[in-house]
């Protein structure tokens, strides 16, 4: 038996449900730029989860900049909690979304991660504000 097969695929129905279940956890940055792009953000908002010094050198436009660890109920206090928010950092390398997403999810918000975080994004030649590429990195 070859090593690709030699622990069978799962069922189409279990393969679905798991694929489904992963996507529930991230947001594609194609998908995302196509919805900015298009004016349709009225169901989620871009929370970029680095210091604010990162932010400040580059970021994506219309992001706005929680620091994962400053993230509690005092400083979501106002946020919309029938929105869903997208949490990014600086690349997969960097785990500052995620902690920033599992904070958020912990006081009741709905989350998503941008895959890649930002260096994906500008990878891929989406809009960076900032000072550009030069200015991505991990402050987290």
């Amino acid at each position: 038996m070859t090593n690709t097969l030699r622990f069978p695929p799962a069922d189409p129905a279990t393969a679905a449900a798991f694929f489904a279940a992963e996507l529930s956890f991230e947001a594609d940055p194609d998908d995302v730029v196509r919805d900015l792009e298009a004016g349709d953000t009225a169901g989620f908002r871009l929370v970029e989860t680095r210091s604010a010094e990162a932010f400040a050198r580059a970021h994506i436009p219309g992001a706005i900049n929680l620091p994962h660890w400053e993230m509690d109920e005092t400083t979501t206090a106002d946020w919309n909690r029938d929105l869903v928010y997208v949490c990014y950092c600086e690349s997969p390398e960097c785990n500052a979304a995620t902690k920033g997403a599992a904070t958020l999810a912990r006081l009741g918000f709905r989350v998503k991660r941008l895959a890649g975080g930002i260096r994906a994004w500008a990878a891929a030649g989406y809009p960076v504000e900032g000072d550009g590429l030069h200015g991505i990195a991990c402050s987290c």
